[in-house]
């Protein structure tokens, strides 16, 4: 018995021996892995491009998986979604969930059939209103995906309006150090992670592929329609054109868009007031009303009470 337990203990710091050398050696082919990956495509954390999904990421992709069944339907009903809109639409919400426009025109269907049979399910089970859900919520998921889809990308393009100012200052400064502009990209990208970050990767990609620099700059347009982010690009064509240092095109457009944004918040500040005073006119100042007023109420009531009482004795 005490052999085995001696055999076993032997084994056992083998084994783990083993296992702490193939870890070792583990990470430090990983590490050169990464550097030759930095040295190649300037990014240390580039496997990182693709974002990891989370479970319900995963859940959504296995259901939307079946809209493809429903994609020539989904094509034919195409109220309020044309196909070249929803493509629009895809481009500047970064293609959430790596959406097709078929399979969008899908997911409607999908959708709505599953509306029906919560409406009808609802309606046999006896539920208040039931009757009008069997036609609210076949509408709801139709018009569920056009409305999630406009809000993302709405989303996505305020998003790139509220990172590029500090975006072209950085770039600016890299600039005047004497890096190229396509390692200055390359560069700085790696610290404005979201829709920034995704533009230039695959702005960066393009090039790399043999795509004209002035081709990719149209393409950036066709995929944002921010008014500060087209007007970086139209300037970088021009500079482009001209010969106008990308330096200098960078720091004016960095000056440019903050004052645009300064202007915005006087916009919403200004518009926000207004507001202010309707929610306090038409609710707070009523609801303090009311309760001013039963109180009041309430006490002429116990005090005519009281004097009923007093009088009655």
């Amino acid at each position: 018995m005490d052999a085995l337990m001696i055999t076993s203990l032997f084994l056992f710091l083998l084994f783990y021996g083993i296992f702490l050398k193939e870890a070792y050696r583990y990470s430090v082919e990983k590490e050169r892995l990464l550097n030759h990956v930095h040295d190649t495509v300037g990014r240390r954390n580039a496997f990182e491009l693709r974002k990891r999904e989370t479970t319900s990421e995963k859940w959504i992709k296995k259901l939307l998986q079946h809209s493809d069944d429903y994609a020539q339907l989904g094509q034919r009903i195409n109220f309020f979604s044309e196909s070249h809109e929803v493509e629009d639409w895809l481009l500047k919400a970064g293609r959430p969930y790596d959406l097709s426009v078929e399979r969008f025109q899908g997911t409607k269907i999908l959708l709505t059939l599953i509306g029906f049979i919560i409406g009808t399910v609802l309606f046999v089970l006896g539920f208040p209103f039931s009757t009008y859900g069997l036609i609210v919520w076949p509408l709801a998921g139709y018009f569920l995906p056009i409305i999630l889809l406009k809000r993302r990308a709405k989303e996505r393009q305020n998003q790139l309006r509220y990172d590029l100012p500090e975006f072209l200052d950085t770039v600016s400064v890299t600039l005047q150090a004497g890096v190229s502009l396509d390692q200055s990209l390359r560069a700085v990208i790696q610290f404005f992670p979201g829709p920034l970050q995704e533009e230039f990767s695959r702005f960066n990609q393009e090039l790399d592929l043999g795509v004209p620099r002035e081709k990719a700059y149209q393409q950036l347009l066709r995929r944002n329609d921010n008014p500060e982010f087209q007007m970086l690009i139209k300037a970088l064509i021009q500079g482009m054109r001209l010969g106008v240092p990308i330096a200098v095109t960078f720091k004016i457009q960095s000056e440019n868009m903050r004052r645009i944004r300064k202007e915005l918040i006087k916009e919403k500040a200004a518009k926000a007031s207004p507001k202010v005073t309707l929610i306090t006119t038409f609710v707070v100042a009523p609801t303090a009303i009311a309760l001013i007023g039963g109180l009041m109420v309430l006490n002429i009531l116990e005090n005519t009470s009281m004097f009923s009482g007093m009088f009655g004795n």
